[in-house]
């Protein structure tokens, strides 16, 4: 565990949207139209609130790993931890307004996402406050999404602004502790952020919200294709200092889905990609210069939806994005590009308002070369879990959920913890139970 594991938890205060919570929610609770009906006006959202308990690594038997979100660690007085947090998803208000013209069909959408823990940052991805959770203290609000659509069922439909990019999506947005806790995340520790890791970093890479302009053709029997540009991303992780970059980043999504009798299918495939450049600056050994290396990956989906049981499983390999989030430990300090991969897969069955889940999820992080090996000999080499949870529908809009979790991360060498002993792996288990109101 080090100071990376902090500084990469609020990626998670990034999963939620209009399009992550479709597939969960409800019709808008408001939906109205002006006076001669041109225009409609919409809203949807959340509010959710878990009790979440972790049983982390001891102090003294933590091992350092390079990591990006793996198993929590104690501190010196304890090695579990509670907090009353949001889960995954922070809180959402989303708003809308549609209208047609000529045809075509338009629309703008704003969300905002609020969280309930202290945060004085003034977003959930930035605790401003070093004393933390403290008496006097405020949440954070977050606008992280603004966007418009235009188009129609015969020329396809064009979106242009900030959502959830592509890559990766389907996969998150079926992972059944998006409207729970998963991995806990900054949740298990002393300051708790706004939100958990869910499965981000547990089989799939983040894909982030992006600011992007895309098209998605016409329906083909069941089958679209959607492509675009989006603003290149800076690695957060280096090496050096982000430089300009002279393309946008690219990518693309092909999905379908079927249906036959009470047979539900749904498939899909998506590609990234995006050049980094780097700047370093000179030292006694070298001088300063410059450098670059390639982000590309690709994934794979697909869901199954027979009379109450739900199977899901999606897989990647990338080469230059790194693991959790996009560019994050995604090059050497080289700048050779390192390659990762990784997969979950799930199992849910509904019996009337309750539905019963597992999943497990792994990703992989490998080195690029021997110089690799020496520089950064505790680098992750997987963060896995595995996550059992019970959600009951107390109405259609009101939820009540349980869940329990186990993650290990793994270094790709062994390392001395503070009691001396030696190993490659830190492990913890978190448990929360929970209320999920959508409207």
């Amino acid at each position: 565990m080090n100071h990376f594991q902090r500084k990469l938890y609020p990626l998670a205060t990034i999963a939620a949207g209009v399009c992550t919570l479709a597939a969960a929610f409800p019709a808008a609770a408001i939906d109205l139209s002006n006076a001669d009906g041109t225009w409609k006006f919409s809203l949807n959202g959340n509010v959710n609130v878990d009790y979440i308990y972790s049983n982390c690594e001891s102090v003294t038997s933590v091992k350092a790993i390079t990591d990006v979100g793996g198993a929590c660690a104690g501190t010196a007085t304890s090695s579990s931890t509670s907090s009353v947090a949001n889960g995954l998803l922070p809180a959402a208000f989303v708003f809308g307004v549609s209208t047609t013209q000529n045809g075509i069909d338009m629309s703008a959408h704003l969300g905002v996402y609020p969280g309930v823990v202290t945060n004085d940052g003034g977003s959930p991805n930035l605790q401003a406050n070093s004393s933390g959770n403290v008496a006097l203290g405020t949440t954070g609000l977050d606008v992280r999404q603004v966007y418009m659509t235009f188009g129609n069922k015969d020329m396809g439909t064009f979106e242009l602004g900030r959502n959830i990019g592509l890559f990766e999506q389907d996969i998150i947005l079926n992972d059944m502790t998006l409207l729970g806790v998963g991995g806990p995340g900054g949740a298990a520790t002393p300051n708790p952020a706004n939100t958990t890791l869910g499965g981000i970093g547990f089989g799939y890479i983040y894909t982030d919200w992006l600011s992007q302009i895309d098209y998605t053709t016409p329906d083909f029997g069941g089958a679209n294709l959607t492509v675009g540009i989006f603003d290149p991303l800076n690695s957060l992780t280096g090496p050096g200092e982000a430089a300009n970059k002279p393309a946008p980043g690219f990518h693309a999504k092909f999905a379908w889905k079927g249906s036959f009798d009470d047979l539900k299918l749904a498939f899909s495939v998506s590609g990234i990609e995006q050049q980094q450049k780097y700047s370093t600056a000179a030292t006694d050994t070298a001088p300063a210069g410059t450098g670059s290396w390639q982000g590309t990956g690709g994934d794979v989906f697909g869901k199954l939806d027979f009379q109450g049981l739900e199977l899901v499983a999606g897989g990647y390999y990338a080469k230059g994005l790194g693991t959790t989030g996009i560019f994050i430990f995604g090059a050497d300090d080289d700048g050779n590009a390192r390659t990762s991969y990784g997969y979950l897969v799930q199992a849910t069955y509904k019996v009337g308002p309750t539905k019963f889940g597992i999943n497990y999820g792994v990703s992989r992080l490998a080195f690029t070369n021997e110089a690799d090996r020496i520089a950064n000999p505790f680098l992750v080499a997987a963060n896995e879990k595995v996550t059992g949870g019970v959600y009951y529908d107390l109405t259609k809009n009101l939820m009540i959920l349980g869940e329990v979790s186990w993650v290990q991360d793994i270094a790709h060498t062994d390392s001395m913890s503070a009691d001396g002993s030696i190993g490659n792996s830190n492990t913890g288990v978190t448990g929360n139970v929970g209320v999920f109101l959508a409207f």
